[in-house]
């Protein structure tokens, strides 16, 4: 009789009591004994009794006042008020007794209040009958038994009751099934989410990271037609010039000199070709890993970054490739604007989840909603992880991006 809200993980529900103090990932929650389960239903059938007396008090008291248009409002939070108290013992009940854990601060509406606590009240009390039931046709079974030891009984009487019996007990204990079922999905929608508002918030979930990815993508595309026109375009418009000009020179110390440039711009327009490709795809991440590739951004970067590197496990190749662009526009940014002098770099692997962080010493001021970190935000949430910038002015800044792996 368990509910199975325990189903819906701390990620989906922040800040939910599954979560420990430590912030360490969602506690074990141990399933509830059958006494204890027990227990917690006789208990319920306790106040689902007091549910429906307040709802006979509260109806016939207000009644009135609920039907007459000026002192419906009124009447009616008073009346929510009532059951909003009544529901606290509720909630505690499925905690202590089912091992229920539901979201902190999580409000249901004053509609869901209501419709629980009158669900409630009437599952409670048949569960209750259901039980006495179950009792009485124990007292019966015990009484056959009696009949049995003393020889009153014929054997087809035995046989009629006891097939009787059978079918009684199976439909109570069916019976006592589905009032508990009933109890556990009645809990998780007032107390928590529904299932339908949870399927409703990811698909709006995965819309807007739908849409931002898309943005991300063309804000990409954009920056490699930029880097080309801007940067290579331009080197190779330079090399040409060159070649031309030591082409059409007479002096050879002169012809030369203008080859050695050439061949100096020529390397150069290799590194920036290389380095945009990097910037679209890293080729290291297929043939040598995410370890491997993260040192190829430390090499290319302006200034010292030491990485850290935790990893003993295989990871996704969609959360290698994340985990990589988080890692080279991070530090990036940090060459470029933050007018750092070192840069660390710490990947780690707890349990299903990689934790990637980037810290410099710059000037700090890093814009959150920027092209660039907007763009990371969206890759990261693509993949159903939390980015998060900690840059206050005066440094440092700390880039933290948390994918999930399974």
């Amino acid at each position: 009789m368990q509910g199975d809200f325990a189903g819906v993980t701390a990620h989906h529900l922040p800040g939910s009591l599954g979560q420990d103090d430590s912030g360490e990932g969602d506690a074990v929650i141990l399933p509830a004994s059958w006494p204890r389960r027990c227990a917690g239903t006789f208990l319920g059938c306790v106040t689902a009794l007091l549910g429906f007396l307040y709802f006979l008090v509260v109806g016939t008291v207000l009644g009135p006042f609920l039907l007459w248009p000026p002192t419906r409002t009124s009447a009616l939070s008073i009346v929510v008020t009532g059951a909003r108290r009544l529901t606290t013992p509720e909630r505690i009940r499925r905690a202590v007794f089912f091992g229920d854990r539901f979201p902190e601060h999580y409000k249901a509406s004053d509609q869901k209040i209501l419709r629980y606590l009158a669900i409630r009240s009437y599952s409670g009390l048949l569960c209750g009958v259901v039980i006495a039931l179950l009792g009485f046709g124990i007292a019966l079974a015990g009484l056959l038994v009696r009949g049995m030891a003393q020889g009153t009984l014929r054997w087809d009487e035995l046989l009629m009751q006891v097939l009787l019996g059978g079918v009684l007990l199976f439909l109570d204990v069916q019976g006592l099934h589905s009032l508990a079922a009933l109890d556990a999905r009645i809990a998780r929608e007032c107390f928590g989410p529904s299932e339908r508002e949870l399927l409703r918030q990811r698909i709006h979930e995965l819309a807007t990271s739908r849409a931002a990815v898309v943005q991300a993508v063309d804000a990409e595309r954009r920056r490699i037609e930029r880097d080309l026109h801007d940067g290579i375009q331009q080197r190779l418009v330079a090399l040409g010039m060159l070649l031309g000009r030591a082409r059409r020179g007479r002096d050879p110390e002169q012809a030369d000199t203008l080859l050695r440039q050439a061949h100096q711009e020529s390397q150069n327009v290799l590194a920036e070709l290389r380095e945009v490709t990097w910037r679209v795809y890293p080729s290291a991440l297929d043939s040598l890993g995410l370890k491997e590739a993260l040192g190829g951004v430390s090499e290319r970067c302006g200034i010292p970054v030491r990485t850290e590197f935790d990893v003993t496990e295989e990871l996704p190749q969609t959360v290698e490739t994340a985990a990589y662009f988080v890692v080279s526009e991070s530090v990036t940014n940090a060459a470029k604007h933050s007018r750092a002098t070192a840069v660390s770099v710490r990947v780690l692997l707890r349990g299903r989840v990689l934790t990637v962080q980037i810290q410099d010493n710059g000037a700090g001021d890093a814009d959150p909603t920027g092209s660039g970190l907007s763009g990371l935000r969206s890759r990261v949430a693509a993949l159903d992880g939390v980015l998060r910038v900690d840059s206050p002015g005066g440094g440092p800044t700390t880039i933290t991006a948390e994918l999930p792996c399974a």
